[in-house]
């Protein structure tokens, strides 16, 4: 059962009480030593692909599990609504009206953009705190030879792939390890023998058991559920009948671009978010087998909204609940993702938070566990009080922009989400607390409000090369 914990705002005095509180060690950060720290994210899954979100066909213990052991967030937000940018937003504490990459190509040159040696990462600031870092999965920050690279950017141990557009593929002939090309022997000439996800889930649990005796930080960034849609046949029985046919309705995908042929889209998606499912169960059980379990945090969200690309319709499963939207729009299901925290004894276990708060909040929020200043130039605050159920400060405001075939643009102040789909589209206005799904639109009625989005929009963002206005 999980139960509701619900948010608690700063007023008068309190807030200048709790600033100069949070400038210190809490209480609960005294007892701990620097514990080690998991940040776990899905490509592309959906809001509502999850049990505990709401999801009643696709099959998900281990993470309904999670939630009923740790804290539950029904307002977390990534950092865009699609790949890169959404990723850059998490390492560098930056929305992306300021962050370095805020598309997954630059919309003037239609290069892939890499961070720069100032761009300061999540992983540069733990490793200056002792802590040792690997990012397994999926990077799109940096190609090879650029200062963008993860062991350029605070990683001490990368394996997977650096291009995003190369994550698709779950029998890729080769991955990277470090700077060295690893070849996948099994899936030479066209063989489908080994299976990308599996590979990264067993990198993670060497890193983790060779790492226990000192603190860590493993960024596991899966390819799952993103098309294309493969799985191998041990999945996918959970889905099938006595012959063999899947269990769900299904409309056949030829294939297309850089996606394979699927016979059954439906049953290979919901499969493919099953056996994610079961691997991290297999990582928490771990944590507990070697002992680490109560000095460890593990984060569990997505990178952005559900997908329809590979011959899945999100429609079918209901994947993004009851919100508006899904990967590339800027409304709640585009945007909106879950986010499970789980750490034993210091986590609540079995609570759900309405508190709001976003991806650039997790490097301040990584820095104050881990005993360490963030930089100054970032846009996120800690949230270290409210995965602790202690009274947790509110962002001002949430920030994002898109890029690909127009600009647009949304911002969340209080309960208040405006969003506009082009520069010269009129801004929408909603109130989130009454409209979940985003389906009444208020700017005549408020246009103070509408105002104030106006200010935000532009007072929000800076320049770009690489990113601009048109």
């Amino acid at each position: 059962m999980i139960k509701k914990h619900t948010a608690l705002w700063f007023t008068g005095v309190l807030i200048s009480g709790l600033v100069l509180f949070t400038g210190c060690e809490s209480s609960v950060m005294q007892e701990k030593n620097q514990p080690n720290i998991i940040w776990i994210m899905a490509d592309d899954l959906g809001y509502g692909d999850l049990g505990v979100y709401g999801q009643e066909v696709i099959k998900t213990p281990r993470l309904d599990q999670m939630a009923s052991e740790g804290l539950m967030f029904t307002q977390f937000y990534s950092g865009h609504t699609v790949c890169a940018p959404a990723r850059s937003s998490l390492m560098t504490g930056q929305h992306t009206g300021r962050t370095r990459v805020r598309g997954n190509r630059s919309s003037a040159t239609g290069d892939r953009v890499p961070l720069r040696p100032k761009d300061t990462t999540v992983a540069e600031v733990l490793q200056q705190a002792g802590y040792t870092n690997a990012l397994i999965g999926k990077w799109g920050l940096g190609e090879p030879g650029t200062t963008g690279i993860p062991n350029e950017k605070g990683f001490d141990y990368f394996y997977g792939f650096l291009n995003q557009a190369r994550a698709h593929t779950y029998y890729p002939e080769w991955v990277w390890r470090n700077t060295d090309q690893v070849v996948l022997e099994g899936n030479l000439d066209g063989q489908r023998g080994e299976y990308t996800h599996d590979l990264d889930m067993e990198e993670a649990m060497t890193f983790v058991s060779e790492n226990r005796d000192n603190p860590f930080f493993l960024y596991l960034a899966l390819q799952i559920p993103h098309a294309e849609l493969l799985v191998p046949e041990d999945s996918l029985e959970e889905y099938l009948d006595e012959n063999g046919n899947s269990i769900f309705e299904e409309i056949p995908f030829e294939g297309a671009g850089n996606y394979s042929a699927q016979e059954m889209p439906n049953a290979t998606f919901a499969a493919m978010v099953t056996r994610m499912d079961r691997d991290i169960g297999r990582l928490l059980d771990l944590l507990d087998e070697i002992g680490i379990d109560e000095n460890t945090i593990v984060f569990f969200t997505s990178d952005n909204g559900p997908h329809s690309a590979g011959g899945y319709d999100p429609d079918y499963f209901n994947s993004n609940g009851p919100l508006r939207g899904i990967k590339r729009d800027l409304y709640e299901g585009g945007i909106r993702v879950p986010m499970i925290v789980r750490m034993p004894g210091t986590v609540p276990a079995g609570e759900e938070s309405g508190q709001v708060w976003s991806m650039w909040d997790f490097l301040p929020t990584a820095a104050e566990l881990a005993g360490v200043e963030p930089p100054e130039d970032i846009d996120g605050i800690s949230m270290v009080n409210a995965l602790y159920g202690q009274p947790q400060q509110d962002p001002e405001y949430l920030y994002w922009e898109f890029h690909e075939g127009r600009f647009s643009q949304a911002v969340r102040f209080g309960d208040w989400k405006a969003v506009r789909n082009n520069v010269d589209q009129p801004i929408e206005l909603y109130n989130l607390a009454e409209d979940i799904g985003e389906e009444q639109d208020l700017a005549d009625d408020y246009p103070d409000i509408v105002a104030r989005a106006e200010e935000l929009f532009q007072s929000a963002r800076t320049e770009t090369e690489h990113w601009p206005v048109e």
